[in-house]
């Protein structure tokens, strides 16, 4: 009973992406169509990873695309996020995976890797034959990151790793973790480090009856004495400056991304309420309080497309601050959210089942909205910058 997804697009943006960002979304919109939509309800209901997409998101370039080298596809950063943004138009938990495989596990290698680490394995990740996960939220500590307590011990040229990870996707399917701990002999200063994980007290344990993100696997780590080489190390780390880097580039593609499940709810909501008879025989589009909703949210949708595009454009330029990512996360999951409601409202009940995809993209949302920096923590970021005082 759901519609086609026909665009949005009221500004004409359009216009003013180039060739290679419009076949790059168009790409990116066709796999969705094709081969997430016609499962994604079935992969919501059983709480099921849609492991066979990844060979073929590894075939389009979907992973590391705006890295070079490696068999990465070396696109801009505007191209990578309306690959995040179709991705998320059909769920944000795949979505997700795309993110976290991208900017926490292929992004931290390239920057930080030794010439070895990478020739290793950003390949493998490149083409999706091997999956990563990144290690840093612990049972204890989300927002506040450096009051981690997994630690690691030099002892001799091997690395001795303790401690747990909680709410870390893909952890259950990773074939290599991106574990971020203190290090015992550098006076705990926090180091990122590559640990396989079938390494002897390596254990991962997925998390069920999730309400939210129910196609994604998210998983707790325990790392109990698990040694490494010392090789493993990601030589360029140091400080909690390394994890966040990486953040922030997952918090871009999120900003893009969470335009992509409010223009499914908004699509879906505009066309329901053209096809839907109420009172009179009218379209439920032809009332006032109808309109005002779907102009809210088109509203909204152009405005963080503008926020997200402008960005990208900054960050291809080498311009973009981390404060100006903290706002397009933040606003455009809120703005997201936001549509969501609006949408699940005009459908009435039948916006609470999975015929539509409001209800899931509204409960993945909420997780959204948490994740990468929570609406309050991005609040502080932005306020930190023009104040100049730090709230937290």
């Amino acid at each position: 009973m759901g519609f086609k997804f026909q665009g949005v697009d009221f500004l004409n943006l359009d216009s003013i992406f180039n060739e290679d960002e419009l076949l790059v979304r168009r790409t990116a919109r066709d796999f969705v169509d094709d081969n997430l939509i016609p499962i994604i309800e079935e992969c919501n209901r059983t709480e099921r990873f849609p492991r066979e997409l990844v060979p073929m998101m590894g075939e389009l370039g979907f992973f590391g695309a705006n890295l070079e080298g490696y068999g990465c596809a070396g696109m801009s950063n505007v191209e990578y996020g309306l690959v995040m943004q179709e991705l998320e138009r059909g769920d944000s938990g795949l979505r997700s995976f795309v993110s976290v495989q991208s900017a926490l596990v292929m992004y931290p290698i390239y920057t930080f890797g030794s010439d070895e680490q990478k020739n290793a394995w950003l390949p493998g990740l490149a083409k999706g034959e091997k999956i990563g996960c990144f290690g840093l939220t612990e049972p204890g500590f989300g927002s506040n990151p450096g009051g981690m307590t997994t630690t690691a011990r030099k002892v001799g040229n091997e690395y001795i790793l303790n401690g747990e990870k909680m709410w870390i996707t893909s952890g259950n399917v990773a074939d290599i973790a991106i574990i971020w701990a203190k290090v015992e002999n550098e006076d705990g200063r926090v180091r990122g480090f590559l640990v396989e994980t079938d390494r002897p007290g390596f254990r991962a344990d997925e998390v069920h009856g999730k309400w939210s993100l129910r196609a994604s696997v998210t998983s707790g780590l325990t790392l109990q004495d698990v040694r490494i080489p010392e090789a493993n190390l990601l030589p360029g780390t140091g400080g909690l400056k390394s994890p966040l880097m990486c953040l922030n580039q997952a918090r871009y593609g999120i900003s893009w991304g969470a335009i992509g499940a409010a223009m499914a709810c908004y699509d879906t909501a505009l066309q329901y309420a053209q096809a839907r008879k109420q009172f009179r025989n009218q379209p439920i589009a032809s009332h006032q309080l109808i309109q005002e909703k779907l102009v809210w949210m088109v509203s909204e949708i152009s405005k963080a497309q503008l926020l997200s595009l402008h960005v990208g454009r900054l960050k291809d330029a080498g311009k973009e601050g981390f404060q100006h990512i903290s706002m397009a996360k933040r606003n455009n999951v809120w703005m997201a959210l936001e549509c969501a409601r609006m949408a699940r409202d005009i459908l009435g009940a039948n916006g609470i089942t999975e015929d539509y995809p409001i209800m899931r993209h509204m409960m993945n949302l909420e997780s959204v909205k948490t994740y990468e920096g929570t609406h309050d923590i991005h609040a502080l970021v932005i306020g930190q910058h023009i104040t100049g005082i730090a709230a937290y």
